[in-house]
């Protein structure tokens, strides 16, 4: 830093800028908190995309209706990436981030857990959404509610599971777990404002092909789409059982 030599910065893999060994400590924390960002955000992105693809693959195979069009699917990817994908990449340390062991430099970033929670995220939120939409069709429902409704509740299966991604395997279920990261907050502010124009607009309706769904099926959809939040919760309190009995 300010006093080694020159022939000793060139010599050495790292400089201390400010000669101050803490500095490498706050490296190290800052290092393992963008590299925990960046697999939550594909823990986030990943199997809400899988989602999309199976629901269309499961439609075909099945015979029946798109339960999203092709707009509607660039709509909740317009959405979703601008406000629910981006703010990981704002969640704070977490609190036992300095506790763990060093990771395996030969790590995968996609691990065998990432991709189990990946397809475990996927299989509900299509089967969900799914659910949802055969439910409208088979009690009249038109084919454009039934995909408002279908839209609607990807859309709110994303919403909830954010709050799950903010830790890989702690637990959510606190302030700082629920509240600690205002840019989530933000962020469902403004997709559900989002949604309520998109549902309920005339020019996004004539657009996407949405109806108006009536306010007493929020309170049914909301609640459907809030298991996803129960469900992963368990799945992270099973692990953290699974690992403690391990060692």
């Amino acid at each position: 830093g300010h006093k080694g030599t020159e022939a000793a910065k060139e010599a050495a893999e790292m400089v201390l800028a400010d000669d101050n060994f803490a500095s490498i400590v706050h490296a190290v924390k800052e290092g393992r908190t963008v590299y925990d960002n960046i697999r939550k955000t594909l823990a986030f992105i990943l199997p809400t995309n899988g989602a999309q693809a199976g629901i269309i693959i499961a439609s075909v195979m099945m015979g029946i209706a798109l339960p999203i069009t092709s707009l509607q699917i660039l709509w909740i990817n317009m959405v979703t990436a601008v406000t629910l994908g981006l703010c990981l990449a704002f969640e704070p340390a977490e609190q036992d981030v300095m506790h763990r062991s060093p990771r395996d430099p030969n790590e995968p970033l996609l691990t065998q857990f990432l991709s189990w929670r990946i397809v475990f995220i996927s299989t509900i939120m299509v089967i969900g959404t799914l659910g949802l939409f055969l439910w409208d069709i088979q009690h009249g429902e038109t084919l454009q509610m039934a995909r408002t409704t279908a839209v609607n509740t990807l859309i709110f299966f994303q919403i909830f599971y954010l709050f799950n991604a903010r830790y890989m395997s702690q637990s959510v279920l606190s302030k700082e777990g629920l509240l600690g990261n205002p840019a989530v907050l933000i962020a469902v502010a403004g997709i559900t404002v989002l949604q309520i124009l998109f549902t309920y607009l005339p020019p996004f309706q004539a657009a996407f092909g949405t109806a108006s769904i009536p306010l007493s099926d929020w309170a049914t959809l909301i609640l459907f789409t809030a298991s996803i939040f129960v469900l992963v919760e368990m799945e992270k309190y099973i692990v953290r059982r699974s690992e403690t009995n391990k060692t």
